[in-house]
């Protein structure tokens, strides 16, 4: 029900009566907070932006869902924050409609959302739409949202650290997906089947080694993932994550 787009940080999930491009952790306006810690960097807006629009003119699906931390500011957007989000939903919604799943740095969207058509914003625990689950992942989904028979959270921006014969080594970001194990989710009356943490779409927003054993931040994680195994964004499965 969720099929990557080969070599992209993407996805279309088929819901049932519609499809949708799913994309994870977009945190537009990343180098204004990185010039507050010091890291000067160009804008990358144009480049996240047309990445996208050339990925919905690739596939044929019926909607966006941005799976949260579609900004990066933690509170309110910024002038240059802003003008990015703007002009990106501006785009894509002329395209199709737009679903966001609120993240925990989305905390003022409506304020750039406020007025561009074919939007909608979901609270932080979710939205479930046909079949799929959709939620950030940094808080509970709703009850309705972990019940789908597919779950797909984003917020960890898992990578594998690989290393080569001769010491060297980089990352690489990666699927994370397994079985949804409701021990993970005891709260609830009833689970999905399958669960699929998303990597993020900026490339220069970092992550953390899911083989390094470098923790979980979503409440759910590792519990909630039973058999989980890493896939790198060519397809190539490197088996269970924690030892890819």
């Amino acid at each position: 029900m969720l099929d990557p787009v080969p070599d992209e940080p993407a996805a279309v999930a088929d819901c049932g009566d519609e499809r949708a491009l799913v994309i994870a952790d977009y945190h537009a306006g990343i180098e204004v907070g990185l010039r507050r810690d010091g890291v000067e960097l160009d804008s990358h807006a144009a480049n996240r932006r047309e990445r996208l629009l050339a990925l919905l003119a690739r596939v044929s699906v019926d909607r966006v869902v941005f799976l949260g931390d579609l900004g990066d500011a933690i509170g309110t957007a910024g002038r240059e924050e802003r003008t990015e989000l703007r002009t990106l939903l501006d785009r894509v919604a002329a395209e199709c409609p737009v679903t966001v799943a609120k993240g925990n740095h989305d905390g003022g969207i409506e304020a750039v959302t406020d007025g561009i058509g074919n939007v909608e914003v979901a609270d932080g625990d979710g939205v479930r739409i046909g079949d799929v689950g959709f939620c950030h992942g940094h808080t509970w989904p709703a009850d309705r949202v972990a019940a789908a028979p597919l779950v797909c959270a984003a917020h960890e921006h898992p990578l594998v650290r690989l290393t080569d014969a001769v010491g060297g080594s980089r990352t690489e970001r990666v699927w994370l997906r397994g079985r949804l194990d409701p021990a993970g989710f005891s709260g609830y009356d009833a689970v999905g089947d399958r669960l699929v943490v998303c990597p993020a779409f900026n490339d220069r927003s970092g992550g953390s080694a899911v083989n390094e054993d470098e923790g979980f931040l979503s409440p759910f994680l590792p519990s909630g993932l039973r058999d989980g195994e890493a896939y790198l964004l060519d397809g190539t499965r490197l088996g269970p994550y924690g030892r890819a």
